[in-house]
């Protein structure tokens, strides 16, 4: 499919974008072959091909959910200049 330079010029306007004059007829032909490989595309039988989420058969290895530190709550609590609770206490931004 073809583009032309007037379809190009219209879409530059409503992307707000700036193509030159000088440029206008190289990105015409570009935006032409983009919809020729679209065309194609569209032109596949993909009747009864499940559609995928990633194009690689890989699978996300996870670490063993151990825990690994001590806990320190206590003593992170008594470094904070105001707790009450459990909770450190914060002065109150939003009123």
């Amino acid at each position: 499919m073809a583009v032309d330079t007037q379809t190009v010029e219209k879409l530059a306007e409503l992307a707000r974008i700036d193509i030159s004059e000088e440029t206008l007829e190289e990105v015409s032909h570009r935006l032409g072959e983009v919809l020729q490989l679209v065309d194609q595309l569209q032109a596949v039988n993909t009747d009864g091909i499940a559609p995928m989420a990633h194009p690689l058969e890989e699978k996300q290895t996870l670490r063993i959910d151990a825990v690994t530190e001590s806990d320190r709550r206590k003593e992170f609590l008594a470094l904070a200049p105001q707790t009450e609770e459990g909770l450190y206490l914060v002065p109150k931004v939003i009123d």
